[in-house]
């Protein structure tokens, strides 16, 4: 069987160098915002090419605290987020008490459409976040200059795009924030949840830093309404170990694709490629009209996939509500026939050529 993900698989070269790091945070006695966090931070600071990073415990928490360190007025109220997002961009909204309005995606990238953003703008807009889903950066050059025409704010969910670049500016370090997940499944994953924010703003990275620490500057006092959402000393030493490799990860992970996008018959619908845009693949995902056969005959072979995702966030139970009466087809179309393809750091490219051979017989 060709598993879809293996977490064991995919950390297995640095199992040792994380049992020595696990014994060196154990014997400093110090587990909470210490040495590591800072030696993370800064070395991920400097992996985006940005001043700040400021590690929070998930990539939920990188967007909500990144939306709570605006100063923004009562009459500004909405982000603008794509209607395909993963729903953690959605909550991340919701919970900082702001209104979600949902933009349909560029069929072709499956990223916010620049095009339709600017009929989605009122005076209740207060940002815009883009979502680099699957690995790939959104259209960066027109939604900054949307977002700089009407004085809004730009948060970048990078969660699934750690080193991607759109035109050789890393995501991230496009808009006011940049939002990092560091799941355990993501091309820089820790071994449990974490996440962070990055940004050029002495302000907003002092605020973030209140924020994810009860809103406290020194121990004790605390200044502004804040919340416990800090990097975990063990996940900073963890994740620095794998930065050093997070070129390598993107590397393989590349000829992977490559091998995708050189064997796969046309009928499957390939992840779009342009030389402005430096994909990382985190998610290798096609479209096919008969995703759920496909799927089941993958199954059948020996090869495992997943779908990211079936369900747009509209049509989520939790999240009707918000969206009643509203239709969005292209993100119907898109979660209606994507499929995503096994594309790891511990697959073989004989492997993928497998993968390939099979699907081609579909």
């Amino acid at each position: 069987m060709i598993e879809y993900e293996n977490l064991y698989l995919f950390n297995k070269e640095f199992i040792n160098e994380y049992k020595t790091a696990f014994e060196e945070v154990i014997s400093s006695g110090w587990f909470i915002l210490g040495k590591q966090v800072e030696l993370f931070e800064q070395s991920f600071a400097e992996t985006c090419r940005m001043q700040h990073c400021i590690g929070v415990a998930s990539g939920l928490d990188a967007l909500f605290l990144s939306l709570k360190a605006i100063d923004y007025s009562k009459e500004k109220t909405e982000v603008i987020v794509a209607s395909n997002a993963y729903v953690a961009s959605i909550l991340s909204i919701i919970n900082a008490g702001l209104k979600p309005v949902l933009v349909e995606p560029d069929i072709n990238t499956y990223n916010l459409d620049p095009l339709k953003i600017e009929e989605h703008i009122s005076k209740r807009t207060l940002a815009i976040m883009p979502v680099h889903l699957y690995g790939k950066v959104c259209d960066m050059k027109s939604i900054v200059e949307i977002a700089k025409k009407y004085k809004l704010f730009t948060i970048e969910d990078c969660a699934q795009a750690h080193g991607a670049t759109y035109k050789n500016k890393i995501a991230g370090s496009f808009g006011h924030f940049g939002a990092y997940s560091f799941y355990p499944t993501k091309n820089l994953g820790a071994l449990g949840d974490a996440g962070a924010v990055v940004t050029n703003e002495d302000e907003y990275a002092h605020a973030l830093k209140r924020l994810r620490n009860y809103g406290s500057d020194k121990k004790y006092y605390n200044e502004i309404i804040g919340f416990n959402s800090r990097l975990d000393e063990i996940q900073a030493a963890f994740l620095q170990i794998k930065l050093k490799k997070l070129n390598k990860i993107i590397v393989h992970k590349k000829k992977l694709a490559a091998i995708y996008n050189g064997f796969l018959k046309e009928c499957f619908i390939k992840p779009a490629i342009h030389p402005d845009y430096s994909d990382v693949y985190h998610i290798y995902a096609i479209r096919h009209a008969r995703r759920d056969l496909l799927k089941k005959y993958l199954y059948e072979n020996g090869i495992k996939t997943e779908i990211h995702y079936p369900l747009a966030p509209y049509q989520q139970n939790a999240l009707k509500i918000f969206f009643s009466g509203q239709k969005f087809p292209v993100s119907d179309e898109i979660h209606s026939c994507i499929l995503s393809l096994p594309i790891s750091y511990f697959h073989s490219e004989e492997e993928i050529l497998k993968v390939c051979e099979v699907m081609n017989k579909f």
